[in-house]
């Protein structure tokens, strides 16, 4: 048995000492130390004792050690892990998880300010066209209260249908001009997203829907009878209710289309003209009392909204929970 031991440790020997050689740098001149005589009979350190009808015994396990590790400890014990890995194992983990990416266009504590111009919609009789400019404050990321406004005065239009319909009909329609418009508005942004465009340009959008209370200054125009009869402006209340589109190009510039309808009761012309004479002897016609319809008429005033919206502050920084 002896004679087997020795001859493996010769043979591990000569196969160990070229590969020594050659990942070794040429050692320094140094005194040669002193022979030491090999007894045979001695196990090789780090090397397990063998006992007739025994297991192996390895020596002191290296901190850190585990699966995996006992060869790195063993070849370089410098970079041997200090790291408890039962222990790091047991530890309680609260990491913060994202599924999403962080909002582009954050609204949470920013102003908007949106100068729009509105096109009437549902009206074929007479355009209210104007511009507007609405301002908003974003209490939380969805949610915003602000006010927003319409100028009409001089810019009513009659259409060319209303002109061909009064000529062939023999027919005037009871019509009505604006002056302005203001409301005081709550919106709030249900969806937004992103979208690809023009290649490989990443768009980000959201839409809003508002609804608010305010006044609306309108005036009859004088049809029926315009040599007798003229109007002043008179405010009405009215309900503003509307949704949105909102298309951003960077974090504080976006194009907007809103369709909005502002609802309110309208005063209207007379249709009539009033014969005869009045108690103070003039024509009943001259009579401001009789130049207006009894009642009031229930009027949507539907308009698209196009304009664009600046975000203030232009920059902003992300405050996570810890």
């Amino acid at each position: 048995m002896n004679q087997a031991r020795v001859g493996l440790l010769v043979a591990a020997a000569l196969v160990a000492m070229p590969l020594t050689a050659s990942a070794q740098g040429k050692p320094a001149q140094t005194a040669k130390p002193a022979e030491k005589e090999i007894n045979l009979d001695e196990p090789a350190p780090d090397q397990p004792v063998e006992n007739a009808g025994t297991e192996p015994v390895e020596g002191p396990a290296v901190e850190g050690e585990g699966e995996g590790l006992g060869d790195i400890c063993k070849i370089d014990p410098a970079a041997c892990p200090t790291i408890d890995m039962d222990k790091a194992a047991k530890r309680d983990l609260q990491p913060q998880m994202y599924a999403v990416q962080q909002i582009y266009a954050l609204r949470y504590h920013r102003f908007e300010v949106n100068p729009y111009f509105g096109i009437t919609m549902n009206d074929q009789f007479v355009g209210h066209n104007g511009p507007g400019l609405g301002v908003n404050w974003y209490i939380t990321n969805v949610l915003a209260v602000g006010v927003n406004g319409n100028f009409y005065a001089g810019l009513n239009s009659n259409s060319d249908f209303n002109f061909q319909t009064s000529r062939a009909a023999r027919v005037g329609e009871p019509i009505t001009e604006y002056a302005w418009n203001a409301n005081v508005n709550f919106s709030y942004v249900p969806a937004y997203g992103k979208f690809a465009g023009f290649g490989d340009f990443i768009f980000h959008y959201d839409f809003y829907v508002l609804a608010g209370v305010g006044a609306i200054s309108t005036r009859p125009i004088a049809v029926i009878d315009p040599d007798n009869r003229t109007f002043e402006y008179a405010p009405k209340v009215s309900i503003h209710v509307g949704g949105g589109l909102r298309i951003f190009f960077n974090r504080w510039f976006a194009a907007m289309l809103e369709v909005s309808d502002y609802i309110f009761f309208d005063k209207l012309e007379n249709p009539t003209i009033v014969d005869g004479l009045g108690t103070d002897g003039k024509p009943r016609s001259q009579d401001p009392d009789t130049w207006l319809r009894e009642g009031t008429s229930f009027t949507n005033n539907v308009q698209a909204q196009v304009g664009f919206s600046v975000f203030l502050p232009f920059t902003w920084e992300y405050r996570l929970p810890k």
